[in-house]
């Protein structure tokens, strides 16, 4: 047993397919396939149930992939080590964030990046709060920016910055000539809000001091970005919350729209940079922890 064929458990347990993990793992399937064979017949049990139409993990197998994750995940942290004492901020750095800050603090960090850290390569990818801490778990990223408490042991946090909510109207809404609103006009405004799943629908509904019911007009909206509630709003139906990091948006010029603040000591949301503990490049998480804060200045 080697690191090699741990490397092929978790392909296979990952995609399902041994097609499919064989291509992640640039090997042939036959190959791949008789090596988890030979894997299998060492250990004396199976790790996966074969049928015509799928592979599944068979209960101790699930045990033994949980165990070749971590193995597979300190070796390649070794690796890392040493390219960080060899290299300092270089290589890739995969980088993960909720939809309500990708697209608007993402690109204001490549290029400082670039210029400060040229070897540094940063992937971008966007996703909802569960989902990124799901893969932040897996190594499939090696941080995550987030505007929650992840609440678990095996991760830290690096602080980032703090960010106040915007309420956003149509330009004729009986509200729109207050210079500030409240948690009682709010509750008034019939809100859109992100879909469940959404760390900031949640904060949104902390703001207002409500819940939304199933028979109200607004649950009717599965908006899973800002962009769709900028859309309805500017269309006159209802109106909702943004961060004000947002406001970097052409949506800002759009005269069916007016911005206001909210006079709510907890309109606002804590951003921080989410690492595996086990994260051995510790100087690359700084740097981008470093960029963000930049960014948001």
């Amino acid at each position: 047993m080697n690191l090699r064929d741990l490397r092929y458990l978790v392909a296979v347990a990952d995609e399902k397919h041994f097609g499919r993990a064989s291509e992640k793992c640039h090997v042939s399937q036959p190959t791949l396939s008789a090596q988890i064979r030979k894997l299998e017949d060492y250990l004396g049990v199976p790790i996966f149930e074969r049928t015509k139409r799928s592979v599944e993990v068979t209960p101790i197998g699930a045990r033994i992939i949980e165990r070749a994750r971590q193995a597979v995940a300190e070796a390649d942290a070794i690796f890392d080590i040493a390219e960080e004492t060899k290299n300092g901020i270089t290589g890739p750095f995969r980088l993960g964030a909720i939809p309500t800050i990708c697209p608007y603090l993402m690109p204001e960090i490549l290029p400082p990046l670039a210029q400060s850290h040229p070897d540094l390569h940063l992937i971008v990818s966007e996703d909802i709060t569960d989902n990124l801490l799901a893969q932040l778990h897996a190594s499939d990223v090696d941080a995550i920016v987030l505007a929650t408490d992840p609440e678990s042991t095996e991760v830290e946090q690096i602080d980032l910055f703090e960010e106040v909510f915007m309420a956003v109207l149509p330009a004729n809404h009986p509200l729109s000539d207050c210079k500030e609103l409240s948690q009682e006009d709010l509750l008034s405004a019939d809100m859109l809000l992100l879909t469940e799943g959404h760390c900031f629908r949640d904060q949104a509904l902390d703001v207002c001091a409500t819940h939304i019911d199933d028979g109200d007009d607004a649950s009717d909206v599965r908006a899973t970005s800002l962009e769709t509630l900028l859309h309805l709003v500017a269309a006159g139906h209802g109106a909702t919350l943004m961060p004000r990091m947002a406001m970097r948006s052409p949506w800002t010029e759009d005269s069916r729209l007016v911005f206001r603040p909210i006079a709510s000591d907890n309109a606002k949301r804590r951003l921080r940079l989410v690492v595996r503990k086990s994260f051995p490049r510790k100087p690359v998480s700084e740097a981008v922890a470093e960029a963000l804060r930049s960014a948001a200045r």
